[in-house]
């Protein structure tokens, strides 16, 4: 009888662990992958409160929208450099924000001459609601855009790419479909999500297994697994120059992330880590010093 009752306890325990790592896993793979997004006002909100819209809205604009290789809709927004000049640039927002994200990068790009488009990521802003794939679909929606960018504008036009964190891990994989860009600009982006969501579940002092079952609970709900999510992989063999800043507070994703894929390109490259700046903020925290280095990095190239 006492053998009987420990062995329930056991089979008890064990099902109350299962079923804690089912639950951790099925809410982290929802709240990752279709987690609420920004509305477009709130999102507009949140940039007027930190700095100076005006510039941007006295810009000339037009919105438009693309079809992407699957047939999704993107919504994108073209801003017009007051100063007439051929090279462009197209700016990717971050996780759950909208094209709004991106305008606090567009001041000094206007200022260094180039017209501006911003765009929602798939599933954001205006776009139909979808899952987020971390780099793989909005990785080759870019690249779509990239296309689409100079048959409308001309393929004769330079044409350049930034990003932020998931707007990051959209440029670096869009990079492995060798667009016809002149650089790239990378802030506080992940070379993998899989370092990322393993430090999500470690500090809620979670164990690696709900991170595993989450993987394979999201491969059955959206189609892949986060190991897929690499977007480090898509820089083998990228010759094109590369300009990688994070902010060296950083603690949602490790400034580790934009050293290991610096490491892993093999054209022209700098790295950058901007003091007192914690995810995404190094534009808000050091504007001179960011656009230093990123006035500095096109001249060099």
């Amino acid at each position: 009888m006492a053998k009987h009752k420990i062995l329930t306890k056991i089979i008890g325990a064990a099902a109350f662990s299962t079923a804690v790592v089912g639950a951790g896993g099925y809410w982290l793979a929802g709240n990752t992958s279709m987690g609420e997004r920004q509305t477009m006002e709130g999102s507009r909100e949140w940039q007027a409160k930190r700095y100076d819209l005006s510039f941007y809205d006295e810009l000339e604009k037009t919105d438009y929208t693309i079809t992407s290789y699957d047939g999704y809709i993107l919504h994108c927004q073209f801003c017009k450099n007051p100063v007439s000049t051929d090279r462009y640039i197209i700016l990717s927002h971050g996780h759950s924000d909208t094209h709004y994200g991106a305008v606090k990068y567009m001041k000094l790009y206007l200022d260094l001459g180039f017209n501006c488009i911003i765009y929602d990521l798939r599933g954001h802003g205006d776009n139909e609601r979808t899952h987020c794939t971390f780099g793989i679909r909005e990785g080759r929606d870019l690249y779509e855009l990239v296309l689409d960018t100079k048959r409308r504008y001309g393929s004769d036009i330079r044409l350049a790419l930034h990003g932020e964190s998931l707007g990051s891990a959209t440029t670096v994989t869009c990079l492995g479909f060798e667009p016809d860009v002149e650089f790239a600009v990378c802030d506080c982006g992940f070379a993998d999500i899989e370092n990322v969501l393993l430090g999500v579940v470690h500090s809620f002092h979670g164990p690696d297994a709900v991170y595993l079952f989450t993987s394979e609970i999201n491969k059955l709900r959206f189609g892949y697994r986060y190991q897929e999510m690499r977007p480090i992989d898509s820089l083998k063999g990228n010759n094109i120059p590369m300009l990688f800043l994070h902010g060296e507070e950083d603690n949602f994703i490790s400034p580790d992330n934009s050293r290991r894929m610096q490491a892993a390109t093999l054209g022209y490259s700098e790295l950058h880590l901007i003091p007192g700046a914690n995810h995404a903020e190094s534009v808000l925290v050091e504007p001179e010093l960011y656009k230093k280095y990123v006035t500095e990095f096109i001249s060099h190239i």
